[in-house]
């Protein structure tokens, strides 16, 4: 086997340009995730959601650490694992999108365009949330 080929184990370690971007696209997914978990109405879980997705093509080791995080991993992996979202979290989701489209209206005074179009927005986002398997 030379350095170069694909079948070579070696390589699923090596870094490369990409896998750096990956890597570094993960990092920043768990800063916005770790800032989401403190801030109000920023979401944490679809942050982390896409680090364990970048690490998966970067760092095996950051998406097994995450993925086995006492707090963080069951949530993950049952996404992972079966696109699943629990019933707390759908509430917590749902609540969230339904308070974030309230202070937008009342906050930015939206005309009837704006306010239809980010209404619709949210509302595909909440159907999504609320059809997944629990």
């Amino acid at each position: 086997m030379s350095a170069d080929d694909p079948t070579n184990p070696a390589d699923k370690y090596r870094m490369t340009p990409a896998r750096l971007i990956w890597l570094v696209a993960g990092l920043v997914m768990v800063g916005l995730g770790i800032v989401g978990a403190f801030l109000p109405l920023m979401p944490s879980t679809i942050f982390l959601i896409m680090a364990v997705w970048c690490f998966g093509k970067s760092s095996p080791r950051l998406e097994a650490w995450l993925l086995n995080h006492p707090r963080f991993g069951p949530t993950l992996r049952n996404w992972q694992d079966r696109k699943a979202i629990s019933r707390p979290a759908k509430v917590m989701a749902l609540g969230g999108m339904a308070v974030g489209y309230g202070l937008f209206y009342w906050g930015a005074r939206p005309n009837i365009y704006a306010a239809v179009g980010v209404l619709v927005a949210i509302a595909a986002c909440a159907v999504y949330v609320a059809t997944r398997p629990e």
